[in-house]
């Protein structure tokens, strides 16, 4: 008769005391783009706590989705725990093809018409940079974690990291401009006790930042930018 309590006061005991919401902002410094130097735009840094001792648990599989527009990425910067599935739906009247050949998870979608998607589930941790192998100019970062507790800046430098549970953490940082040297230096140990732990202003410099141009998914530099009109394999005018 006793048994089902004792289970029920067990489960009592263990549950994590509540879970916390992380918020910050964050700011940089010594850029060369107009974005952050004329607008103050300081979106598209990713912020992410991983657990000081164990592991953090895994991610509620998602959906989300990386849009290809005007001949853009979109959102330029995306931010997902492992296990995410991501789509790329070509909204454009042209072939995409969209690639990542270098650190995180490799994958390539293959030439795909106007008005279809490919998808791809992102299975480990890192950051993978996204390229179109047809346009050259288009690019875009997805930060993979194997933490489920990230966001991304808005434009006003602010993020904020919700449902996680009481402990220590080390706050990660990611920006596409920063060397991972400079990163690193950035990283610290947090420790959640309330319901709600605001960090202190993170400070990001750009300095040392050098754009490096990207290959085309065999290695190859990029040819002569191609007329939109033209036929592409196994599409049509």
């Amino acid at each position: 008769m006793t048994w089902p309590l004792r289970i029920c006061f067990n489960l009592l005991v263990t549950a994590p005391a509540f879970a916390a919401t992380v918020t910050g902002s964050v700011e940089l410094a010594d850029s060369r783009d107009p974005g952050v130097r004329k607008r103050k735009d300081y979106s598209g840094v990713v912020v992410w706590l991983e657990p000081v001792k164990g592991e953090a648990p895994a991610a509620l599989p998602k959906n989300v989705q990386m849009l290809q527009k005007g001949k853009r990425f979109s959102p330029h910067i995306l931010a997902v725990p492992v296990g995410t599935t991501v789509e790329f739906p070509n909204l454009d009247p042209i072939f995409h093809n969209a690639f990542s050949n270098f650190s995180g998870q490799p994958f390539d979608t293959g030439l795909y018409p106007p008005g279809t998607s490919q998808k791809v589930v992102f299975r480990r941790d890192g950051i993978v940079r996204v390229f179109c192998n047809i346009h050259s100019t288009m690019s875009a970062v997805i930060v993979v974690t194997k933490t489920p507790w990230v966001a991304a800046t808005t434009r006003a430098g602010e993020y904020r990291i919700e449902g996680v549970p009481p402990g220590e953490y080390q706050m990660k940082v990611f920006h596409e401009r920063v060397p991972e040297i400079t990163l690193r230096s950035l990283e610290r140990t947090i420790v959640v006790d309330r319901e709600t732990v605001t960090q202190a202003l993170v400070r990001i410099s750009e300095s040392g930042y050098l754009e490096v141009p990207h290959k085309n998914k065999y290695g190859q530099d990029y040819p002569p930018a191609p007329q939109e009109h033209m036929v592409y394999p196994g599409g049509h005018r």
